[in-house]
């Protein structure tokens, strides 16, 4: 049987990121081969990903990329499950590589994404699969968004949590990064009023409706209070009818007439938005492992 050495625990624990144990094990199996160990290991990675792939992720982070020319662009969504994960510069970096791959392939389907080459050598659901076994955490790839206009694209990242992709055709880079902070900060739902759907407008206007009808009032008087709310309503969740964060005087349409400007579409993710976040609970832990060690 081959003598593992310190020197091969070390090269093996930075090819992989595991415990030296972890290391020391996988290298007397394979007597001494590198690769056969690091193998090992990979396999062992994905059981590792399999069983983490229950555990709510919603932690994270938001990366995107813009090409030079600013005519393609990219917002992906990694998710895992502790904020302090999400710091990981290996982590950080995998989200980084994922948004100009997106660019780079033009895809933005993440099923199609994960069966794409990261690497000469490796695939992208390789790559996730050897980051949970390396951090120890389900991480999962949420979702992306791939723009290619004949305007501009601008980016907006709020560190690492909240970030903007958003096409726009006018003005010029100063106005576009305006814009994608202003989404970042007031959070439109859409660009304009039309986009807005016909469920969520109905299911408002029936809530409008049955709190003016408690005022007492005519129905005429009615009519017009649920129409001044519903107005009130597409104005907050409208890009366009919004008031312009650096000027709350003057509209996002307003401002855009200004600048014979257009805002196209945009995208908006907030990391762990909508996710339901796992309550723990500490006592039931304990006692969890307690049973275990019985």
């Amino acid at each position: 049987m081959a003598e593992i050495t310190a020197s091969m625990v070390k090269e093996l624990r930075e090819l992989t990121g595991l415990g030296m144990m972890e290391c020391k094990k996988a290298l007397s199996e394979a007597d001494g081969d590198m690769k056969a160990a690091e193998d090992l290991l990979r396999i062992k990675s994905g059981a590792k990903a399999s069983k983490a792939a229950g555990r709510i992720a919603a932690e994270g982070v938001v990366s995107g990329f813009v090409s030079a020319d600013g005519k393609r662009g990219a917002l992906v969504e990694i998710n895992c499950e502790t904020d302090f994960v999400a710091k990981n510069e290996d982590f950080i970096n995998f989200a980084k590589n994922l948004a100009q791959l997106m660019v780079n392939e033009n895809v933005s389907d993440i099923a199609a994404l994960t069966e794409m080459m990261l690497s000469e050598s490796e695939t992208v659901e390789a790559a996730r699969k050897a980051l949970v076994m390396k951090l120890g955490e389900n991480i999962s790839l949420r979702r992306g968004a791939n723009y290619e206009t004949e305007g501009q694209l601008a980016m907006y990242l709020h560190g690492s949590r909240i970030g903007v992709l958003l096409d726009y055709s006018g003005g010029d880079e100063v106005l576009g990064k305006d814009l994608a902070m202003h989404v970042a900060a007031s959070k439109p739902v859409c660009v304009s009023s039309d986009q807005v759907s016909a469920d969520l407008l109905a299911r408002e206007r029936q809530i409008f409706a049955a709190q003016a009808a408690e005022s007492g009032k005519p129905a005429n008087i009615v009519e017009k209070m649920v129409e001044g709310r519903v107005a009130k309503y597409l104005a907050e969740v409208t890009l366009l009818g919004q008031p312009f964060v650096k000027n709350p005087e003057q509209t996002v349409e307003k401002l855009l007439a200004e600048k014979s400007a257009k805002v196209n579409r945009f995208a908006l993710f907030v990391v762990g938005e909508g996710i339901e976040k796992k309550s723990d609970d500490f006592a039931a832990e304990v006692m969890a492992q307690v049973g275990q060690s019985k």
